[in-house]
């Protein structure tokens, strides 16, 4: 949190890069609210598209030119480094990342390859060796910007600017879950489940932001949702989720909530925050979740609660 003082703070910087930034996400929120047919005509051709890597890369290489705005409007508008808004460490932990997506990639992995035999009728072997690879390979390349970019965009720079005006921790970790669940409103997956679903989206980005402030960095956090993604993509793949991929098999079945959604929100994500607290000792945990953020004493920037 404190990592935003080292910035320029004034309140029309922060306008600047959420507009540009924020606006994909916007025209998508205006168009289910204001021009519903759109939508509606869009789900139905997914729904009749078979598995393509071609739509794959193109529905993730936005977020990668979207990640390198970011980036930028971070180092141009508010003149610190990108950094910043990854760690609180002088360079990015990869052994962070790489620990937090063997483990979420290991329990992803273990309770699909359980779900296949405990229920195999639920379950079509596609695999297809050539799309399959690359899949693979895309998949690798590409996922880790998407989920990159709103792991930095949420848990670091939302996080970060909220923290300026609330005084607090506790807010911007709420706030930012929840606009995150919001945003992901629009998948397929809620019109399949029902808005209870949310829980799962909110409740995942609570654990991802309670991650960054206890590990004071965004790269745990970065590697359990690129493992979440990547493995969703690579694994299995259904008939009513936002695309289809050449994965190695096809889950038939009708989605169930307490697998998807309260299982993953009430117990394992209470487990992996055990185990990230004893794999890097996190202590203070009332404090570093709940506690006031103290404006740095050495402080000169213009900050949004002292002039426009």
């Amino acid at each position: 949190m404190q990592q935003a003082y080292k910035g320029k703070n004034s309140w029309w910087r922060y306008l600047i890069t959420m507009a540009i930034v924020f606006a994909p996400f916007i025209m998508n929120v205006g168009i289910y609210l204001f021009f519903p047919e759109i939508l509606e005509l869009y789900t139905e051709s997914t729904k009749e598209t078979t598995a393509s890597n071609l739509d794959l890369v193109t529905n993730l290489l936005p977020f990668l030119f979207l990640l390198i705005v970011l980036f930028l409007l971070v180092k141009m508008v508010h003149k610190r480094e990108a950094i910043t808004i990854i760690t609180s460490r002088e360079t990015i932990d990869w052994s962070r990342f790489f620990y937090g997506f063997k483990i979420w990639g290991g329990i992803s992995l273990v309770l699909i390859i359980v779900s296949i035999i405990v229920f195999p009728g639920d379950f079509t072997l596609i695999l297809n060796i050539k799309p399959f690879l690359i899949l693979l390979l895309v998949s690798l390349l590409l996922f880790p910007f998407q989920t990159a970019f709103e792991e930095v965009l949420f848990r670091g720079y939302l996080m970060q600017s909220v923290g300026l005006l609330a005084k607090n921790k506790w807010f911007p970790l709420v706030f930012s879950s929840i606009l995150f669940g919001l945003l992901h409103g629009l998948n397929p997956e809620v019109e399949k489940l029902g808005m209870i679903i949310m829980i799962y989206y909110i409740g995942t980005g609570l654990v991802l932001g309670i991650i960054t402030l206890m590990d004071e960095g965004t790269e745990l956090a970065l590697g359990f949702h690129a493992a979440n993604n990547i493995t969703a993509a690579v694994v299995v793949t259904t008939d009513w989720t936002a695309f289809k991929t050449h994965a190695i098999y096809l889950d038939t079945s009708e989605p169930s909530l307490l697998l998807s959604t309260l299982i993953p929100v009430f117990v394992l994500y209470p487990l992996i925050l055990m185990l990230f607290s004893k794999k890097y000792g996190w202590k203070n945990w009332k404090e570093k979740i709940t506690g006031k953020i103290i404006v740095p004493v050495n402080c000169s920037d213009e900050l949004p609660n002292k002039h426009v």
